[in-house]
């Protein structure tokens, strides 16, 4: 799965799953801040990832991740070469 494959999906999810505004949706955005993505809505794309990228999310490996860029950043890296 390529980076463009993987921005897609995760667009996808948290506009149809999570009902964030596509024009907020953007590299520098900010998960929490701008995306209003809180902690209740982190449990869903726990489960999310897991259905659509086939791994688990880890909290410990998510700090600093805290942009849309460094989220499918962090994707990319647990499925890279698949």
């Amino acid at each position: 799965m390529n980076r463009t494959e993987i921005e897609e999906k995760v667009r996808n999810f948290l506009i149809e799953d999570l009902e964030i505004d596509e024009d907020k949706i953007t590299p520098d955005a900010r998960l929490k801040e701008d995306m209003g993505i809180d902690s209740l809505d982190f449990v869903d794309i726990v489960v999310i990832v897991e259905k659509n990228f086939g791994f688990k999310l880890k909290p410990e490996e998510m700090q600093g991740v805290d942009t849309f860029s460094k989220f499918c950043d962090y994707i990319e890296t647990k499925v890279g070469g698949k």
